[in-house]
């Protein structure tokens, strides 16, 4: 089954595990603190992608017990559904959490005013429960292709893997709408967001110059957090589709996955000064648009 040492699946995960949860324990705490003073709307669904690594890392020390086992699976079925869901579900909730993201930021820095009359903590929570009604939707799949009478296997030995012709012939199109709708639209709209921002910022004559950097090495996160957690993983999927069964190569990208956990905390730190940033903006449209008025 596996293309890949069990030996270098149990380091990732080991790694991931030692960095993600402890860094991840901190933003958590820093973030609840920031909850209960005006929090912001970037402030909520950060929160949300928080939870999202913190559940990710606590079912990897099952994934690391499996690694340990040489890739058999030893526990019940039920426990891979689980795992399995839970795996790939928080994947792609962090995809959405950060396009959500990138998105309000781009609204703060081009659109303060709008902004702030959008900005109630209400907006945000909706923004999050959808976003993981969407990822937990598509990533469902895990539970139906395991445990559907038409679908199921007798192949306990392996957790999410080997699949039958019938399982893969479903799983091949459900991952190609994976890659469209929870991968690429999202990395499109993020690049285009922060690419926006970044040029709205360099021009602001009221942005100082820490302030910008924190503008680029948030855009830099997300993009790093897409283009190597996310993304390799995805076109896998597109491959996969193309080529009529999994690559053999999938797991490599799955592993870079668990990497998520640890590149997020640096978002977390480069999103500190959201409100500073659209305060700044809004004096500057302000500013523009009495002019304006004036001159009329």
């Amino acid at each position: 089954m596996a293309v890949v040492r069990s030996e270098v699946i149990l380091s990732v995960y080991i790694i991931s595990f030692l960095i993600g949860l402890p860094a991840n324990l901190l933003a958590l705490y820093a973030f609840s603190v920031k909850i209960h003073s005006k929090p912001q709307p970037t402030d909520i669904l950060l929160l949300n992608l928080i939870v999202s690594d913190l559940l990710f890392l606590i079912i990897l020390p099952l994934k690391m017990y499996e690694a340990v086992s040489g890739m058999k699976w030893n526990l019940p079925n039920y426990v891979c559904s689980i795992t399995s869901f839970t795996f790939f579900s928080t994947v792609y909730t962090s995809s959405l959490m950060l396009m959500a993201v990138s998105v309000v930021r781009y609204i703060g820095v081009a659109f303060p005013i709008a902004y702030h009359q959008l900005k109630k903590p209400v907006y945000a929570i909706v923004i999050s429960a959808v976003i993981w009604l969407i990822s937990t939707a598509h990533c469902s799949i895990t539970f139906i292709t395991q445990h559907h009478p038409s679908l199921s296997s007798n192949n306990a030995t392996v957790c999410y893997e080997n699949f039958t012709t019938k399982q893969l012939d479903i799983l091949l199109k459900v991952r190609l709408e994976l890659f469209i709708v929870l991968c690429l639209i999202p990395l499109l709209i993020c690049v285009y967001c922060y690419m926006r921002c970044i040029l709205i910022l360099h021009s602001g004559p009221r942005i100082s110059r820490m302030q910008k950097q924190k503008a680029i090495g948030m855009a830099a996160g997300t993009l790093a957090v897409f283009l190597i957690c996310v993304l390799p993983y995805n076109v896998s999927h597109l491959v996969g589709y193309i080529q009529g069964e999994s690559p053999r190569w999938r797991y490599y990208t799955l592993l870079l996955s668990t990497f998520n956990t640890c590149i997020d905390p640096i978002i977390f730190y480069f999103s500190t000064s959201e409100r500073s940033l659209v305060r700044k903006r809004k004096i500057a449209v302000s500013g523009v648009q009495r002019q304006a008025t004036s001159s009329g």
